[in-house]
């Protein structure tokens, strides 16, 4: 039975590693994920968990460690945000690489400079091409189920990579929510144990981890990487249809909100979502057929499911939390793009990069957006197809 509590993203996220008990925690703070090994390092204090929880010396070491543990058979978690995230780049690719299914919990903040500590997804979209599957939510519940369904995604036999769990720094990481929590057997039991086929102190079978990768193996590694990323898909499908069977909560790649009917659309990742809803909602009291999708599964990217929700709009706007610095737009929008480019038909496409640093993101600001889609669905111009908004002294238009 479900538990009603009031949790903050952070502490949502340190409850579902307590229930789930891992056998290494590699910890080092940083701004605004530091909560997360904190409530942890409380649990390890009180006893009620046996994790060995290791202090390392920087972010590139924690997930050093958590890549060595992995290798030795065990299953090992960490948390980062921000410079952290970039710290641990190296390391990154190498455990997505080594195919060590390592759960980071990630609080997404800006990147420096200027210095900046509130939220955007500067942090992790810089590592979408790392190896690691990407899942991002909307509120603290999507949070705490995320976290639960981590571990049997990226353990799974037919994908074995590192999972990134990516909650919005200082709106889901700090806010407190109603949300319910699951009973710890419960949890324990839909996870289950961790029992990886080969690692290197297998004693039936020793073996290398992390060989030098010659010219005639390389590449092969790299396609069964690639191979294991697009296993991932089903896996996450079949693993939240698990899920909703178990608790009763539904989950997708991606969630589609008012789309059956939608001529114009919204693409969005997080929090940002909750506010474009409310957007969509007042269009549709009049009469404008909007919608919305928000992305929950950023890797393995959703392309041919995107396509087929959008291909009878007129016109999407994608609206990226992060800056790609490519002159034409930002990652969300390289990835829509790109998801539409085969249709037949296709709907006209724009990017709008918006909420930089902590920018506030309004209803209004949102219904904005609609008004300039709904113009061009109408047989407007498109006008500038890469934009900013939000920022001072500069409209979007």
């Amino acid at each position: 039975m479900s538990i009603r509590e009031r949790l903050s993203g952070n502490e949502a996220i340190a409850t579902a590693m307590r229930q789930i008990n891992p056998d290494v925690f590699a910890m080092f703070p940083i701004t605004p994920s530091t909560e997360i090994p904190q409530y942890f390092a409380q649990y390890v204090a009180d006893g009620k968990v046996d994790t060995e929880f290791i202090c390392v010396e920087s972010e590139h070491s924690s997930m050093s460690a958590c890549l060595g543990a992995e290798a030795a058979g065990v299953r090992a978690v960490t948390a980062t945000s921000s410079a952290g995230l970039s710290y641990m780049n190296e390391v990154l690719y190498v455990a997505a690489s080594l195919r060590q299914p390592i759960v980071l919990a990630v609080a997404c903040r800006a990147l420096t400079g200027p210095i900046n500590i509130n939220h955007d997804y500067s942090d992790s979209m810089a590592e979408r091409d790392s190896g690691f599957i990407q899942l991002y939510a909307e509120n603290n519940q999507e949070v705490y189920d995320n976290y639960l369904m981590a571990h049997r995604i990226a353990e799974h036999p037919d994908v074995r990579l590192p999972l990134m769990v990516c909650e919005d720094g200082f709106i889901t990481s700090h806010a407190i929510e109603n949300i319910e929590i699951e009973e710890d057997a419960a949890v324990k039991s839909f996870v289950g144990e961790y029992h990886p086929e080969n690692y290197l102190l297998k004693e039936e079978n020793p073996l290398a981890v992390g060989p030098y990768g010659i010219s005639p193996y390389y590449m092969e590694a790299r396609v069964a990487q690639s191979y294991a990323m697009k296993n991932a898909k089903q896996v996450i499908l079949d693993v939240a249809a698990d899920f909703e069977k178990t608790f009763g909560r539904k989950y997708g790649l991606f969630e589609s909100y008012r789309m059956e009917d939608a001529e114009i659309a919204m693409v969005i990742i997080g929090s940002s979502a909750g506010t474009a809803k409310m957007s969509v909602d007042k269009l549709r009291e009049k009469g404008i057929k909007a919608g919305l999708i928000k992305i929950r599964v950023f890797r393995p990217f959703p392309a041919e499911e995107i396509a087929a929700e959008l291909k009878n709009c007129k016109a999407v706007a994608v609206m990226d939390k992060s800056e790609g610095f490519s002159a034409c737009g930002g990652p969300l929008f390289a990835e829509t793009a790109g998801a539409l480019i085969n249709l037949d038909t296709r709907p006209k496409v724009i990017d709008i990069v918006y909420g930089l640093g902590g920018r506030d993101f309004t209803v209004d600001a949102a219904t904005e957006v609609f008004e300039r889609l709904d113009g061009i669905a109408k047989g407007g111009e498109v006008g500038p197809a890469y934009v900013h908004i939000g920022q001072r002294g500069k409209d979007f238009n």
